[in-house]
């Protein structure tokens, strides 16, 4: 009996890989080749002016005696902007993202108007709202600053964007206003899914929405909050054009998406922005490997 059916399994493992060939294929050709190719090009001195005579240099880009990205100062406060925004950003938008779930998963009138209005500025393309804001937050002519001297919140214009100590949390308030609703949308699906029986006996014992909150709703959609979470740190790590398209290539608000372009196009030296592009795959892939081992841990304990 035990033969029939590892017959039957994998019969069904061929044909499911039949099925997947050709996504994988066209992702081999899509991301594998140019992921390769730059790996390469990193090792070797190309420039965007002669790649046909780029030769072979081995870690010269990453570490060596005349200086490499690892050398760099502006490389290693890039990852730190980098780390401190997707911190930063994702910690509000998840806190943010959880209260708008909460509110939108209680029922009332207009609560489907409310829903699809929330997700507006996720749906807004990124460069179209970072261009919106950079226009409101513009110190000349932008209608944030008219709103707070109007009100008296200040006494002359900011420069919300460029000046140092404002830019990068001016970043993280666009991002945050954009993606909360993203946060939001995929909690509020986790709060869908919860047993109405918990709450039911929580009610009957007297126990205080807070406790309830804690003891139970916040157990039952820690595997979507961890999604969302995962899902959301993903795309901050990699975050260039928002920041590129606010600020620049400002050293204030640099990230490793940032560092690299600008080696890659600005400075047009293809192996050593291919070297920044390579150690950003690197920290990614690590980040995604330890978020995926953690959460198999955590449930192999559960």
């Amino acid at each position: 009996m035990a033969r029939p059916q590892s017959e039957l399994l994998r019969a069904r493992t061929r044909t499911a890989w039949l099925f997947l060939a050709p996504m994988l294929i066209v992702l081999a050709m899509v991301a594998g080749w140019p992921l390769l190719r730059t790996i390469w090009f990193s090792f070797t001195d190309a420039n965007l002016g002669k790649m046909s005579q780029a030769k072979f240099i081995g870690f010269e880009n990453y570490y060596a005696s005349f200086g490499g990205i690892l050398q760099d100062p502006d490389w290693w406060r890039s990852v730190w902007n980098t780390v401190w925004f997707s911190v930063v950003s994702v910690s509000l938008e998840t806190v943010l993202g959880m209260i708008v779930a909460l509110l939108l998963n209680v029922d009332f009138r207009g609560r489907g108007f409310v829903r699809a209005a929330v997700l507006v500025p996720w749906a807004i393309p990124t460069i179209v709202s970072a261009r919106m804001w950079g226009w409101m937050l513009h110190d000349q002519f932008g209608i944030i600053n008219d709103m707070l001297e109007r009100a008296h919140l200040i006494s002359g214009p900011v420069a919300w964007t460029a000046d140092p100590h404002l830019s990068m949390w001016s970043v993280v308030f666009v991002d945050v206003w954009k993606t909360t609703s993203f946060m939001a949308l995929l909690i509020l699906a986790g709060l869908q899914l919860l047993p109405s029986d918990c709450y039911e006996a929580a009610r009957v014992d007297g126990i205080s929405p807070i406790k309830v909150f804690f003891r139970v709703t916040l157990p039952l959609i820690w595997p979507a909050l961890v999604v969302a979470v995962v899902f959301r740190s993903l795309d901050a790590l990699r975050v260039f054009d928002l920041i590129y398209v606010l600020t620049s290539s400002a050293k204030e608000t640099m990230t490793m998406s940032v560092y690299a372009r600008q080696q890659l196009v600005d400075f047009q030296q293809v192996g050593y922005g291919s070297a920044a592009a390579t150690l950003l795959f690197l920290i990614i892939a690590a980040f995604t490997a330890l978020t995926l081992i953690a959460t198999r841990s955590r449930a192999s304990e559960g």
